[in-house]
């Protein structure tokens, strides 16, 4: 268990506010990692938004291990390992519906986050999902994305957006790092739960973090585009088309992925900083997009980063605030939380609400970049978006 002390102190480097709507939860392991905790459907009532595209999504997870690093962690362990679950078009909405994650991730998270004997697992566990196990990918070749979750978080938290992506034509690769979520479940059984929020206390553990989880991602990209692992997947991956996100330290994952890996073309940080000095140094002009709750990190704030990173972004660039957002407003979290009655009352804006402004401007940010589709999005306010300021300090 985390001390007091030392979860207070991860929270606050971490810019993680803790507050009791927190719902993170795991994917399950698909066909592609048999050899991963069995898994069991539920149906609760809890429901993840509708993908807006015009595609079946469907799903594989696979396991990745990088034989040439070795775990930071838990170097006993041996080898770096991942979980990732792809999502991409499918031909048709068929074979079962995709699992949102085990019973057991469901009451690690749910314990970890003070709600353990308030909702029960199965609750979570069983929330509907809009994607299918295996159903053969529509052929062609379409860009690839990868997402990283923030820190404690895995990476079902971006399930919403990764299965959106998918049905708008995108193949979606999203990453949990290996003792770095409250609990993932991983292949012979074994559940791993976060080693490192037991480490990470000082500046430089926290620059560790980001340089590690890049590593991770440039491993991921190598494994989804030579087809090792991905197997028929990397048959639909353009790999001249890759792009990158996360939230919060997946933010800056992501920044620290584009600069160190030529192969990205464009990324985008969901209110994290980013831990890394210079910040947002090194992109090389690549397209980068900041989008974040207005009251942590508009250009007047005394706790973030971002006004030294918009200064070391050298090309396409935008930096988005929300009204009435806060940490986990761009996550799955909100939206299943105002099902539950959970909705915290000190956060004007609605889970559905945070969904909608994560879904409409991240997929323009890479209709953009990764597709050459002129979005009108991303030139100024608008009013169907009436809570996103455009910040030009």
């Amino acid at each position: 268990m985390i001390s007091r002390h030392r979860r207070a102190t991860v929270a606050a480097l971490l810019t993680l506010a803790l507050s009791a709507p927190l719902l993170g939860v795991t994917p399950a392991a698909s066909v592609n990692a048999a050899q991963a905790a069995p898994q069991v459907l539920y149906s609760s009532g809890l429901e993840l938004p509708s993908p807006t595209g015009p595609y079946p999504v469907g799903r594989r997870t696979l396991h990745l291990v990088d034989r040439n690093r070795t775990d930071p962690w838990v170097p006993a362990a041996g080898n770096r390992e991942l979980m990732v679950t792809v999502s991409y078009p499918a031909r048709s909405a068929s074979g079962l519906p995709a699992a949102y994650m085990t019973d057991e991730e469901a009451q690690l998270l749910l314990e970890a986050r003070g709600l353990g004997g308030v909702v029960p697992s199965e609750t979570v566990a069983g929330a509907r999902t809009h994607a299918y196990v295996g159903p053969p990918p529509v052929p062609g070749r379409f860009p690839l994305v990868l997402l990283s979750p923030g820190f404690s978080m895995p990476r079902t938290t971006l399930t919403s957006l990764a299965d959106d992506l998918a049905s708008r034509g995108y193949v979606v690769a999203s990453v949990d790092h290996a003792y770095e979520s409250v609990g993932t479940a991983f292949p012979g059984g074994r559940m791993l739960t976060c080693v490192a929020c037991e480490r990470v206390d000082t500046p430089e553990e926290q620059a560790a973090v980001v340089r590690g989880r890049a590593k991770d991602m440039s491993f991921a990209i190598s494994e989804l585009t030579s087809g090792r692992q991905a197997g028929v997947l990397s048959h639909v991956i353009d790999p001249s088309r890759i792009g990158i996100g996360g939230h919060s330290i997946g933010g800056a994952t992501a920044a620290a992925t584009v600069a160190a890996d030529g192969r990205v073309r464009a990324g985008f940080d969901l209110d994290g900083d980013f831990f890394l000095h210079p910040a947002a140094a090194g992109l090389g002009g690549r397209p980068f997009m900041m989008l974040g709750a207005e009251s942590t990190h508009s250009p007047n704030s005394l706790t973030t980063d971002w006004p030294e990173a918009w200064k070391h972004l050298n090309g396409w660039k935008r930096w988005l605030t929300v009204a009435g957002a806060e940490h986990f407003s761009f996550t799955d979290l909100p939206y299943l939380a105002g099902q539950l009655g959970l909705s915290d009352p000190a956060v004007p804006l609605s889970g559905e609400g945070g969904w909608r402004i994560t879904r409409d401007y991240v997929s323009a940010f890479f209709d953009l970049h990764l597709r050459d589709i002129s979005q009108p999005l991303l030139n100024g306010p608008t009013a169907t978006h009436p809570e996103i300021a455009f910040q030009q300090p």
